[in-house]
């Protein structure tokens, strides 16, 4: 169910290409509200997975992109580029109402995007230690499963206890959780 702030936005959709494929982003004048990677074939199989560019798509039938979603574009660029570049830039403008609420979810995933850095991993349990609440391990899974906002909102850095990569995407995205790993340790020790 939409809230009431987030029903009165005027979203738009813009479907980037990228070295996982095409990855779908929602949002309006005042922040991104998704981003969806749309799974089609795995970064090991694509015949472009050399470039590491995202390429905007399809605008949603529109020419404009407002300045939020064409922010999230740069933002988006800059990490298939150079992942290492993303802790210069600002995140844009989160606006689902998930991350608005006074909830131990939007906690631990505002924790998550400015406590975990480009090239890092926490565990859950870390991560429940680091938003304050050292016991809420299982928590931090389920705050995990309702990131609107994956590789924004970086849900693919946090690993099991033992070094695990753990589940992503209900499991259906391990190889791209891996890849992403991958490309942000490989471009970060560059």
């Amino acid at each position: 169910m939409k809230s009431k702030s987030q029903s009165q936005c005027t979203q738009r959709t813009i479907l980037l290409q990228s070295p996982l494929g095409q990855i779908q982003v929602c949002g309006c004048k005042n922040g991104v509200h998704t981003v969806q990677m749309l799974m089609d074939v795995p970064p090991a199989e694509r015949s472009d997975h050399a470039s590491l560019s995202c390429v905007v798509m399809v605008n949603d039938g529109q020419n404009e992109i407002n300045p939020e979603l064409q922010h999230c574009v740069e933002w988006l660029q800059a990490y298939f580029s150079e992942p290492r570049t993303v802790g210069r830039l600002p995140v844009p403008a989160f606006h689902h109402p998930i991350l608005h609420e006074d909830t131990f979810t939007s906690r631990v995933l505002q924790t998550l995007v400015r406590e975990v850095k480009c090239g890092e991993t926490v565990s859950y349990k870390q991560l429940a230690e680091m938003a304050g609440s050292p016991r809420a391990v299982r928590a931090v899974g389920g705050a995990m499963r309702r990131n609107p906002i994956p590789l924004l909102i970086p849900c693919h850095r946090v690993i099991s206890s033992s070094g695990q990569s753990g589940p992503y995407m209900g499991g259906k995205g391990n190889h791209l959780k891996q890849w992403l790993l991958t490309h942000e340790k490989s471009q970060v020790e560059d």
